[in-house]
């Protein structure tokens, strides 16, 4: 019988593997089929001059010789269970892939560069409700569902987003 940490840890495993094999295998496969979206949303990016990729530097760098503690002792503010478990520099991680690439954005659409653990954005609380949404429907209500053909079967941001601050609503009409 799994533990109540288990559980969660199984799920954020699945998640990051799920999100790193796609990263790594490349999105060929997604940007040749057809996309749900049918009109793209414009990414929202309130900061132009944002450069992600300096700032999870800084931010790998003040957690030099932390990485491996758990998230919550080395950040501020965090409210998921699965996300203060996970080590620090693997939060770093997630937030870049599993949520900012999922969703087509940088950091500054949930936060405030510099005060990271500020609610001045409603986004933080959005992304943590999502978080809830698909841990019920992983952990509840696809294990209800008979004949699918995976023993664990998941969805993750990436599956209803697909790069896109709006998920996906509607079909776009097939070709001629």
């Amino acid at each position: 019988m799994k533990s109540a940490l288990q559980r969660p840890f199984s799920i954020i495993a699945l998640v990051t593997f799920g999100l790193l094999a796609f990263y790594f295998l490349g999105s060929s496969v997604i940007e040749n089929s057809i996309l749900a979206q049918t009109s793209p949303t414009a990414p929202i990016l309130p900061s132009t001059e944002f450069d992600q990729k300096a700032a999870l530097a800084k931010l790998r760098d003040q957690i030099k010789g932390r990485e491996q503690e758990p998230a919550d002792k080395v950040f501020k503010n965090l409210q998921l269970p699965a996300l203060k478990a996970m080590p620090a520099a693997r939060l770093l991680g997630v937030m870049e892939l599993g949520y900012a690439r999922s969703l087509g954005v940088n950091c500054t659409l949930c936060h405030t560069p510099e005060k990271w653990e500020s609610e001045d954005k409603t986004q933080k609380q959005t992304a943590r409700d999502m978080w809830g949404m698909m841990g019920k429907i992983n952990n509840e209500l696809l294990k209800n569902i008979k004949n699918l053909k995976s023993e664990s079967p998941t969805v993750n941001c990436t599956t209803c987003h697909r790069g896109q601050v709006k998920p996906a609503l509607d079909m776009p009409a097939p070709a001629k």
